[in-house]
């Protein structure tokens, strides 16, 4: 059955939503750094640390993790710093 959305993997990383992990203070340099990004197809990439065994067990009602699908957690700072880059609906 096809997916009604696909991520397409030679889309380019195009700019950084809202500020840097350095800049929010959730690194102490280069490694293991959350981060979101639009791609040049206008998805989102986000980096986080993979929580997918720790939540799948636990999922809301109406929650599902498809095939290939990972659950991601990044800081709430993060996210609310990248508001004023996130276009409205």
């Amino acid at each position: 059955m096809a997916r009604t959305w696909e991520a397409d993997p030679s889309a380019l990383f195009v700019k950084r939503l809202g500020k840097s992990a350095a800049e929010l203070g959730h690194s102490q340099g280069r490694d293991e750094c959350p981060d979101i990004w639009q791609l040049s197809n206008g998805d989102i990439a986000v980096i986080g640390r993979d929580l997918t065994d720790a939540y799948a067990p636990r999922l809301p009602d109406g929650v599902t993790l498809g095939a290939g699908e990972r659950l991601v957690v990044i800081p709430g700072s993060m996210l609310s710093a990248a508001k004023p880059d996130i276009a409205d609906a």
